[in-house]
């Protein structure tokens, strides 16, 4: 991969951004991105989670060559492998699957550190592996939406996390606006969520729940670390 030259940008530059797409269309915001960034600077990451289908078939109407890297922790349901293969297939999609270092991945098996330390279990296998490539970009996208936590309520469209510029055409979609889009697209959900998961990550760690309820049962945690 070539390396991206890295770019720092104001607040006022930010701001514009902002100012731009909060009237468009998710559509419209997706095809901007494109003018506004070229591909190479890009990163698109997805879980295949509950309803990933919303941001992977919207990219994929709009450009189909965007790579979409998963985050392989090892501790992923069955179902959510094959629904990344399906959905893979299904919208023509360019997956690369990126993954902890074997032996440190091997240490929280042996270790059962999902137990005992989700924390530190998530910055393993999903905070460090996605760092590393995370350098190589200059703005990460993300199906995150507002009302699926109190800290995602917080978020802007646009805004630095560090030193990459975050990028959430999805953010103040509604759940209702969400439904309806998957509604009119027949988009497939999750196979879970027919099971009452409705946000799902590592089977060690998920269970079925409204919302983000599931995750982390019995722990103030609500997010894997790669979003704060």
């Amino acid at each position: 991969m070539i390396q991206t030259e890295k770019r720092l940008y104001t607040d006022e530059e930010i701001q514009q951004l902002n100012k731009k797409n909060k009237p468009l269309t998710i559509h419209e915001r997706v095809a901007e991105l494109y003018n506004d960034f070229d591909e190479a600077e890009i990163m698109l990451t997805s879980s295949f989670a509950s309803t990933s289908a919303f941001l992977l078939h919207l990219f994929s109407e709009v450009n189909k060559k965007q790579k979409v890297y998963f985050i392989d922790t090892g501790y992923h349901f069955p179902e959510t492998l094959d629904y990344k293969t399906k959905l893979t297939q299904l919208y023509g999609l360019n997956v690369a699957s990126i993954s902890a270092l074997k032996d440190e991945y091997e240490f929280t098996v042996q270790d059962e550190t999902y137990r005992k330390n989700p924390e530190f279990c998530c910055s393993i296998n999903k905070v460090k592996p996605l760092d590393l490539i995370k350098k190589k970009y200059n703005v990460w996208v993300s199906g995150l939406m507002e009302w699926q936590s109190d800290h995602r309520a917080t978020l802007d469209i646009f805004e630095m996390r560090g030193e990459i510029l975050k990028f959430y055409p999805l953010l103040d979609i509604s759940k209702e606006e969400r439904d309806l889009y998957i509604k009119e697209h027949t988009l497939p959900f999750h196979p879970l969520v027919a099971k009452g998961y409705n946000s799902i990550g590592c089977k060690h760690c998920t269970v079925p729940g409204e919302d983000r309820s599931g995750r982390w049962n019995n722990s103030p945690k609500t997010e894997c670390g790669l979003h704060l």
